[in-house]
């Protein structure tokens, strides 16, 4: 079931974290890799992430059996089109995009004689770059599979047991599914952030610097999220637009709501849904996807997404 050698397309976070793990978890599958900087390129040389760091991705995907893209979204149709001619017959193809549907779409029109099954390991930091990666980043996450309707399913159990293998615990959904369901746990989310702390920088010409200073550690936690790296996350937004867009505006119908509540003096209101949203985050815990400590168990390496 296992695969003898992988193929990495991107040595950032995600693609730095699989071949560490590869050589930590799987020492007899070989890794290749290819990043389209660089600099990166000799990060990658130097801290070990694949066992040959290649030059071009057409010489990365070279023999291999399964060809990873962690690139941004938006990029995955030219990191194919790279890869068409060289990519062996019968290689898988995967990808870890936080959106499926478009990911699908432009992995699957670039390299339309080869099958692809998306896939997507929910687990990252506020970090990017070869430097970022380490061996546990999937260690106990969740790795969303969205298989096309009609797949191998060998193939489909290979990658399934290649993402346990690493650590991760597999869910098979729809790639409509997995975008709905992954803009209103992340992508939202992220855009709050965003938006929060840009307002907060906004008004540091008002404040003179007191926002900064007096930071409680709700804004320090939004102030995290909104460190994620600017290309993906606009890449995301963009590609899962519909999904995110029916949840923002879910969204504002609840701030909306909210809002009213303090200004009528709804105390009840507010009392219930602040009782119902703790109920939430005591179910994140007893899942294991976090941590009650004071730092969120977050003193080496944070791991949501």
């Amino acid at each position: 079931m296992s695969f003898a050698h992988v193929a990495i397309i991107g040595l950032g976070l995600q693609g730095g974290s699989i071949g560490l793990a590869v050589r930590e978890l799987l020492p007899d599958t070989r890794t290749s890799g290819y990043d389209l900087s660089p600099a990166h390129r000799a990060r990658a040389v130097a801290r070990g992430l694949v066992e040959r760091v290649c030059d071009t991705a057409a010489e990365a995907v070279a023999d291999a059996d399964l060809v990873i893209f962690c690139v941004p979204p938006g990029a995955m149709g030219l990191a194919g089109e790279q890869v068409r001619h060289a990519l062996p017959a019968g290689c898988l193809v995967s990808d870890v995009g936080s959106s499926k549907q478009a990911v699908a779409k432009a992995l699957g029109e670039a390299l339309p004689d080869h099958l692809v099954i998306p896939a997507h390991p929910v687990a990252g930091t506020e970090n990017s770059g070869p430097d970022a990666g380490f061996a546990h980043l999937f260690r106990n996450r969740w790795c969303i599979v969205t298989p096309p309707a009609k797949v191998d399913m060998v193939q489909l159990s290979r990658l399934v047991a290649f993402w346990e293998a690493l650590g991760a615990n597999v869910e098979i959904m729809t790639p409509e599914h997995h975008d709905l369901v992954l803009a209103v746990t992340s992508h939202l989310p992220h855009l709050i952030a965003y938006t929060i702390v840009g307002t907060a920088s906004d008004l540091e010409d008002v404040t003179q610097g007191e926002v900064i200073k007096y930071s409680a550690g709700g804004f320090r936690d939004f102030t995290r999220i909104a460190a994620s790296d600017p290309t993906m996350w606009r890449d995301v937004f963009l590609s899962n637009k519909e999904a995110v867009l029916t949840m923002l505006q879910r969204f504002t119908e609840d701030l909306t709501a909210l809002q009213r509540a303090i200004r009528v003096g709804d105390g009840d209101t507010l009392f219930n849904h602040f009782t119902r949203t703790r109920a939430t985050r005591r179910s994140i815990i007893e899942e294991g996807q976090d941590d009650a400590r004071a730092d969120f168990g977050r003193g080496d390496h944070d791991a949501g997404e």
